[in-house]
């Protein structure tokens, strides 16, 4: 899960939280504070539909190094201690990773705090206090960037505005279906600000209506606000960026494979087979329809992108970020930008997608003022040139 994602959530996963040690009960069992406070199974599978997958294997990992911790240096981990939780974060600010070699970064700490915050209340615990861990990591993140170092700069998705999209599509033969594929896929995720867990599950022609005009709306399900939305696509007057004309190319070829309806972005083995099994460990992996998934829509814009040498970390959230970018590069409004891509009016992501390169040349606000004055005192000069010249007849 990227860091463009981490969000927070309530978690009842079966095995996600560690058993209690019998000679550490809870200091107020759950039955004697509130007896109505437990929920029937269906009321449990409720929830858990409720979360998006990538969330809860993140926090089920959290809890699971978290309570080994606890084990190792006698700790109880439900309800955990204040104390518990701030020595914890302590612990990882200054533990390197086997894998990486390096402490965990100040994203992942806020991400470790939330998992233990959000698993306590599904567990029907009060969420301990938090507020000493959140001063490790200001302090580590503060620390981090004394001493420039690039850990304490969120790694986000690098967006994929036209300028990227128009060379990275230069990069894919047109004219062979993976190729299509790529295009319409990459096209469409930059026209409908979508993230890639948006672009797998769409069907052609189910998800697709046609407008007056040439263009579609395309019903695609917002998964961080749990909405639908209709969002009108519009052919552009430059062909090879035309999102319309990509996605009609790829549909027309998918109907010569003899897939005229179903999933619009399949997998394509290496010998251009639609829709090839996948097997790990001699077992069926991956959609039996042959659908994409959400990690390999990542790739395709991860590999797309890569072939040009540009620097960067690319991934499906790219192609969202790319159409902000692209969007005020045009001048259009944040408002219409916002809810063209499904943002809540409100939304404090939505701000932190403009980038700082978006404060730059003519949108700088120094410049802006600098221009402004110029043109108030050439106009000065000009009424005074006026009043001293006196008036022509």
């Amino acid at each position: 899960m990227s860091d463009d994602e981490v969000m927070d959530a309530e978690l009842i996963e079966d095995g996600l939280l560690p058993a209690i040690p019998e000679d550490r009960a809870p200091a107020v069992p759950q039955t004697e504070e509130d007896p109505d406070a437990w929920l029937p199974p269906e009321a449990e599978e409720d929830v858990r539909a409720g979360i998006p997958k990538d969330t809860s294997r993140a926090y089920e990992g959290d809890m699971e190094r978290f309570a080994e911790w606890c084990q190792t240096v006698g700790r109880r981990v439900m309800p955990a201690a204040p104390q518990t939780v701030t020595a914890y974060l302590s612990y990882l600010k200054r533990t390197p990773r086997e894998r990486t070699g390096k402490p965990y970064g100040p994203a992942t700490m806020d991400r470790v705090i939330a998992s233990i915050r959000s698993s306590h209340r599904a567990a029907g615990f009060k969420p301990p206090d938090t507020m000493g861990a959140r001063k490790v990591v200001v302090g580590y993140r503060e620390e981090l960037a004394l001493a420039k170092d690039s850990a304490a700069v969120p790694k986000k998705a690098a967006p994929a505005d036209r300028t990227v999209l128009r060379e990275a599509l230069a990069h894919l033969d047109r004219t062979a279906l993976v190729g299509k594929r790529d295009a319409a896929l990459m096209l469409l995720g930059h026209a409908i600000a979508s993230r890639g867990s948006e672009l797998a599950p769409l069907d052609w022609p189910a998800s697709f209506t046609d407008l007056p005009g040439g263009g579609f709306t395309v019903r695609v399900y917002r998964k961080k606000r749990k909405k639908w939305q209709n969002v009108e696509v519009v052919p552009d007057p430059d062909r090879d960026l035309c999102t319309v004309t990509a996605v009609r190319d790829l549909a027309e070829a998918l109907a010569h494979e003899g897939h005229a309806e179903g999933p619009l972005f399949m997998r394509i083995d290496q010998w251009g087979y639609m829709g090839a099994d996948m097997r790990r460990d001699g077992k069926p992996i991956g959609d039996p329809s042959g659908r994409i998934s959400i990690n390999g829509a990542s790739d395709i814009v991860s590999r797309s992108i890569q072939r040009t040498g540009m620097p960067g970390k690319w991934t499906s959230h790219s192609l969202r970020r790319g159409f902000v970018k692209s969007a005020r590069d045009a001048k259009a409004d944040i408002v219409d930008i916002g809810r063209h891509g499904g943002w809540d009016d409100r939304s404090k992501a939505l701000i932190g997608y403009i980038d700082e390169e978006d404060s730059r040349g003519e949108r700088n606000p120094l410049a802006k003022i600098g221009a402004a004055a110029a043109e108030q005192s050439g106009e000065l000069m000009e009424a005074a040139s006026f009043v001293e010249q006196g008036p022509h007849d």
